[in-house]
């Protein structure tokens, strides 16, 4: 194997080391797996609200971190904020729900 042949693995390898630690996932930040997976339990969250009869939609925002949702915006009554947790708590993925609702 010549110089340059070494040399050209050997880079193709720290490329290829630093891409995969490049989807690690930290304290603050997430890996791409968690990112889609993240993005899934949003979706699902967002769709059990819209199909909830008692749930304006326009009024909740979903965000999501590491299987933690947060819900905030504001509502009309607490009954409204509380019907959002359960039905956020019942999505498969949910770790726990920070419900940071505003009663208006």
């Amino acid at each position: 194997m010549s110089n340059s042949q070494f040399f050209i693995r050997f880079l193709t390898s720290l490329i290829l080391i630093f891409s995969i630690a490049g989807c690690a996932g930290g304290k603050t930040y997430e890996s791409t797996g968690e990112y889609f997976d993240d993005v899934a339990i949003t979706s699902k969250v967002k769709t059990s609200i819209l199909g909830d009869g008692k749930l304006k939609f326009f009024q909740i925002d979903v965000t999501t971190f590491k299987g933690v949702v947060q819900l905030s915006g504001f509502v009309d009554n607490k009954e409204i904020s509380t019907r959002a947790s359960e039905v956020t708590r019942t999505i498969k993925g949910v770790k726990m729900v920070n419900n940071n609702l505003i009663v208006k």
